[in-house]
């Protein structure tokens, strides 16, 4: 009587690569980083003279969501 032998797959073993490339971490915390960036200095941002619309749109928006 012979054994039984049984193949087992390992995990991994599948072909698909599951480590994530660099850029993958880098790009989304630079974006993060920039976006903060901007929020904490509104100060230096200068709206363009003519355009007064999108200054009141923008206002609305902060006074919506600062309720």
């Amino acid at each position: 009587m012979t054994a039984r032998t049984y193949n087992r797959v390992r995990p991994g073993a599948t072909g698909v690569d599951t480590r994530l490339p660099w850029w993958a971490l880098v790009l989304p915390a630079a974006a993060f980083v920039a976006l903060l960036l901007l929020m904490a200095g509104p100060a230096q941002a200068h709206a363009p003279l003519g355009d007064a619309g999108a200054g009141r749109v923008l206002e609305r928006i902060q006074q919506t969501l600062s309720l």
